[in-house]
């Protein structure tokens, strides 16, 4: 079975998305991407050398979600009304508690109260109005939503906009030529054997109003369990969601005893991508061992080392 090759002794590493083809990539906007990349991995080793893994992959996708390449916070992408709504979610490996937010418009850091949710309430998924009160009760940071807008994304929202009305039976989500998924996500190991896994994004240019995708429905985009792997994927969510991807690796680890690198292939390119799924699976296992598997030529990702070494790549 093909598959990416495997890294030993990741303590950290965490995803841009599927990005734009390589023919179409800037020197600015790669620089741009890869510090994005190596600050967000920079971060969360710092936060793993006195706390946790869920610490880890909070801070480092808080990092993402505020650089605006990304489509996740500042610079997620527009719905078809022309506003943002935001998902996130984080779990716990060791408990497997979780929390989740959905259709966010005024929230910073969706992933900080994702895990708000799974620590301060008893619930794992809130959405919408529901959230962002739960938000403002425990005083999370919130702005106008004029933040999360880019001059990029919106002029990627009215070409959407313009396509749909000359083709007004055609798709309604908008399949850039010039960039595609920028969910971000982080996945960590801790010293004490313990993973998590962390997703946030901006959904799909031009979504429905009220979409929701994988990321943050548990086992689709984003899973954790110590006995097996931390998983957080990116793509075309609704593949996902179907084949709840990010679980189905686990359960492939677990039951079929795969190694990480067969389970992430297996689900993306053996199941999802034969139905006409679109993206991409980065999984760390229990014993430090990270893999990807993608469908697409761009997945912006990054690990980290036990040693402090960071790896980042676009595309090969």
């Amino acid at each position: 079975m093909a598959h990416s090759a495997l890294v030993q002794d990741v303590v950290l590493a965490v995803h841009g998305g599927t990005g734009i083809p390589r023919k179409r990539m800037t020197p600015e906007l790669e620089k741009r991407l890869e510090s994005g990349l190596e600050n967000a991995l920079r971060a969360g080793f710092e936060k793993l050398a006195a706390g946790s893994a869920l610490d880890a992959v909070e801070t480092s996708v808080r990092v993402l979600e505020d650089w605006p390449e990304f489509n996740a916070g500042h610079g997620a992408v527009f719905t078809e009304e022309g506003t943002n709504e935001l998902d996130a979610a984080i779990m716990d490996g060791s408990t497997r508690a979780a929390g989740a937010v959905a259709g966010l418009t005024t929230i910073k850091n969706p992933i900080s109260l994702a895990r708000a949710v799974m620590e301060k309430s008893e619930h794992v998924l809130l959405i919408s109005a529901g959230a962002e009160k739960f938000a403002r009760q425990i005083g999370a940071e919130t702005v106008d939503p004029s933040y999360f807008r880019t001059e990029y994304r919106y002029q990627e929202w009215e070409k959407a906009q313009a396509e749909a009305l000359r083709n007004p039976t055609g798709p309604r989500v908008f399949m850039s030529d010039t960039h595609q998924w920028g969910t971000v996500g982080a996945i960590s190991l801790d010293k004490q054997g313990n993973l998590a896994a962390a997703t946030s994004t901006g959904g799909m240019t031009n979504k429905h109003p009220g979409r929701v995708g994988d990321t943050p429905i548990l086992g689709a985009g984003t899973y954790a369990d110590n006995a097996a792997a931390a998983v957080s994927g990116t793509g075309h969510g609704e593949f996902f969601l179907r084949f709840v991807a990010a679980h189905e690796t686990v359960a492939l680890m677990k039951y079929k005893a795969l190694s990480v690198a067969d389970a992430v292939e297996e689900v993306v390119n053996g199941q999802m991508k034969p139905a006409g799924g679109e993206g991409a699976l980065i999984a760390l296992d229990r014993h430090g061992r990270f893999t990807t598997a993608r469908t697409c030529e761009a997945l912006y990702r990054g690990y980290i080392t036990s040693q402090g070494k960071i790896v980042v790549a676009l595309y090969d």
